[in-house]
């Protein structure tokens, strides 16, 4: 049996309104958001005592989506460094497509995101890049070219 889709990603953080704000301005539609707590939530993640605040956001197409929680109980956990490079382990990034990737960064770069490298083209078929967002998030941005 194969897997039917991917569902979502989850990012955590401390500021969930500048989050939401920052992937709601990059294209994102905001489905809702509430608390999230209780027996069952405790036992899907393996953590007591939870008490958290979720959203979550899809692309326009319907097909990708994000959620984000920010924990009230326990307080999250912070790994270091906070602005890890491209090639520490882990999750480092999501990619999107876009239709104008310089539009794109300057709507950004209102929410404090700043670019990790360059824009840089990748022969004749993208321009590309990576910014970084509200709480050190590495959101990569991709334009097809042609």
């Amino acid at each position: 049996m194969a897997i039917q889709r991917m569902d979502n990603v989850l990012i955590v953080v401390e500021d969930l309104d500048a989050v939401i704000s920052f992937f709601v301005e990059l294209g994102m539609e905001l489905e809702g958001k509430g608390p999230i707590e209780g027996p069952w939530v405790e036992r899907v993640i393996g953590i007591d005592d939870v008490r958290q605040d979720v959203a979550m956001l899809r692309t326009p197409d319907g097909h990708g989506r994000i959620e984000l929680a920010m924990f009230h109980t326990p307080k999250a956990i912070r790994s270091e460094p906070r602005d890890a490079p491209a090639n520490t382990l882990g999750i480092r990034r999501v990619m999107f497509a876009v239709d104008d990737i310089e539009e794109v960064v300057a709507r950004l770069r209102a929410h404090g995101a700043e670019l990790v490298g360059d824009l840089a083209r990748y022969e004749d078929s993208y321009r590309l890049c990576y910014v970084r967002g509200p709480e050190g998030i590495i959101v990569g941005l991709a334009e097809q070219l042609g």
